[in-house]
């Protein structure tokens, strides 16, 4: 995921604008680069493949001085990571723009502007915009208008910010999929694609809404909107730094990082999805061409992503309509195998540095898979350099050892993928559509999930003198069954375990008593009259039943049976927005037992080693 940083200031910027683009490093990224209006008037560029570090050495050595300027770090999508793809793009040697996102229609805007007479010297969709903006300025003589007319014309999801040598006093910004955020200063002001980056500059922020085009001076920031009226965002006060440091208002990371669920999974899809389809190559340049000749996929994980891959497996199969095998990364890598023509081998992994998982890849390169995908919330990790193809999720650091935000990004981006898949393999645009809606809506309803704390808190206590657990689903929820076993046997120590429902007579019924509480999970879907067949049969054996269902379920609180209603949501979405409750009873479960809920003993973050 790339990022922007931007001043209008009546200081040197380039320090400012060099920071900013280190505290966005953690989005991942291949380039790096920067322009600076210069004190004589001259557009200053410097550009470098690799890290920040890289573009830090480079402006050492051209020192640029000017208080107008843009930045960007870059991930690419169209070309491969090179000096000439990287950002700042610009037309001629007046007009500099950086952009995050996806134009859909650029070649035809490409071919058009080759026979206008502008010449291309690199492979990106940038560069399009930046000649198609320059084109209509030449028009108009302005670059709010220039900017207004040509994104009237821009397909896809995009953040651009764009400056002119012939109009110097401002950078002119708009947004449609990809997140921009004003940095409202004295006498200076800032544009970024997150206000981490700011920090050092603004504690004062205005967010751009979809569709806003806003104007950046020195003195004044006016906005219009989708509809070009103008329009006026309110100024918000960052109040404590979301830093992987500090705990802020939490009693402990792990609460933290559940609550911070619905931000960082709207950042896993920005940049990734229209408003009813995703855009394929924010997975990777060579994407397309390698998704359309995949006729099975091998997903291989450890631990909680295992979970979140065996979750994929049901959505792959349903959706694409191809097989998909799921295994534990430190089974495979010990068994012999066959592997199937035209494989994605697909890793996920919340470090990047699994020491199995890693080495299943390794492995796989070997024996003839056709591409390799990794899930990772790491950039720069050694899964993320031997990948093909890389979906990054946006989960920010997590230091609880217990995941629980890295999941549910991995579940995100992971649909994500699944949706791109299932385009080449017959998946019609009406139900794509329908499945990004849910998706969108997905934050909003873990938002709704999480003002149930207070209800789950006291639930939680009926758990505190219990040595054993369990978690039981159907279809895709048993996987989140899975892993909310697993998460309360990690922080709480209590025993748990999960099946699907319908293993109940072949064994788990046998331990179902008093002291045995059972959690199912149970969104109002095909499977949810047969579950209820299945619950019975533990209400008969005496079994006290937690259940989280659909308010439209039909299941009530009786006796021996507590129901807490989760919002209603589409079948597809439902195993993100379920497993947020059985975080939370995780976590207050073990709290109430006091154990150490960040550190469990015996327990390590990354496992490195085998």
């Amino acid at each position: 995921m790339c990022g922007i940083v931007g001043a209008v200031s009546q200081r040197d910027v380039p320090a400012i604008l060099l920071e900013g683009l280190r505290r966005l490093e953690y989005r991942g990224y291949d380039s790096a680069g920067m322009a600076i209006l210069g004190d004589d008037g001259s557009l200053q560029r410097e550009r470098e493949v690799g890290k920040v570090q890289a573009l830090a050495q480079a402006l050492e050595k051209s020192d640029p001085h000017g208080v107008v300027g843009i930045a960007h770090t870059r991930w690419a999508t169209h070309g491969v990571p090179s000096q000439v793809n990287a950002h700042p793009h610009m037309s001629g040697e007046r007009l500099a723009i950086v952009h995050n996102g996806i134009i859909e229609n650029y070649q035809s805007l490409r071919e058009r502007l080759k026979d206008e007479g502008f010449e291309f010297s690199s492979q990106t969709d940038t560069e399009v915009v930046a000649h198609l903006i320059e084109s209509c300025f030449r028009q108009s003589g302005d670059l709010l208008s220039a900017v207004k007319a040509a994104v009237a014309e821009l397909h896809g999801a995009f953040a651009l910010a764009v400056m002119h040598a012939d109009d110097p006093d401002r950078i002119v910004v708009t947004r449609r999929g990809s997140p921009l955020v004003v940095g409202v200063g004295i006498g200076e002001n800032f544009i970024a694609s997150d206000q981490l980056a700011l920090l050092p500059v603004t504690d004062r922020f205005m967010f751009l809404e979809e569709g806003d085009i806003a104007e950046i001076r020195r003195d004044t920031v006016r906005i219009w909107d989708a509809d070009e009226q103008v329009a006026e965002r309110p100024v918000s006060r960052f109040e404590h730094a979301i830093d992987s440091a500090d705990k802020g208002e939490y009693r402990h990371f792990m609460l933290k990082e559940i609550h911070e669920q619905p931000r960082v999974i709207q950042a896993t899809m920005e940049g990734r999805l229209t408003d009813s389809r995703v855009l394929e190559q924010s997975l990777g340049t060579e994407a397309g061409s390698l998704l359309a000749g995949i006729r099975h996929v091998q997903i291989i994980a450890c631990g909680t992503s295992y979970h979140a891959g065996m979750v994929a497996r049901y959505w792959i199969e349903e959706l694409a309509g191809i097989p998909c095998s799921v295994e534990v990364a430190s089974e495979y890598r010990y068994r012999h195998h066959v592997v199937q023509p035209d494989t994605l081998f697909l890793t996920i992994s919340q470090s990047g540095e699994t020491a199995d998982t890693l080495a299943a890849l390794r492995q796989a390169k070997e024996a003839g898979f056709r591409a390799a995908l990794a899930v990772c919330n790491v950039p720069g990790s050694s899964l993320v350099r031997e990948s093909d193809l890389v979906i990054m999720t946006q989960a920010g650091p997590e230091i609880g050892v217990a995941s629980t935000k890295a999941f549910t990004t991995q579940l995100t981006a992971l649909l994500i993928f699944t949706l791109a898949l299932a385009r080449h393999n017959g998946l019609d645009s009406e139900k794509e559509a329908d499945i990004v809606r849910a998706l969108r809506e997905v934050p909003r309803q873990v938002d709704q999930v999480l003002s149930l704390d207070g209800r789950i808190e006291s639930l939680s206590r009926a758990f505190m003198d219990k040595s054993h657990s369990l978690f039981l689903g159907r279809g895709a929820m048993f996987p989140v069954a899975l892993e909310g076993a697993l998460k309360l046997k990690e922080i709480s120590y209590i025993h748990a375990e999960a099946y699907p429902a319908g293993e109940l007579k072949h064994g788990p019924l046998a331990l179902v008593d008093s002291e045995m509480p059972v959690v199912t999970v149970a969104p109002n879907n095909a499977l949810m009259e047969k579950l209820k067949s299945n619950l019975e049969e533990v209400r008969a054996r005496g079994g006290e039943l937690f259940v989280f269902a659909d308010g439209q379920s039909g299941l009530h609180e009786e006796d021996h049976v507590h129901v807490m209603s989760i919002p209603e949501v589409h079948p597809i979405t439902a195993p993100i927005v379920y497993t947020v409750p059985l975080q939370l009873l995780s976590y207050h479960v073990a709290v109430l037992k006091g154990t150490d809920v960040d550190q469990p003993r015996n327990l390590a973050k990354s496992v490195t080693v085998e």
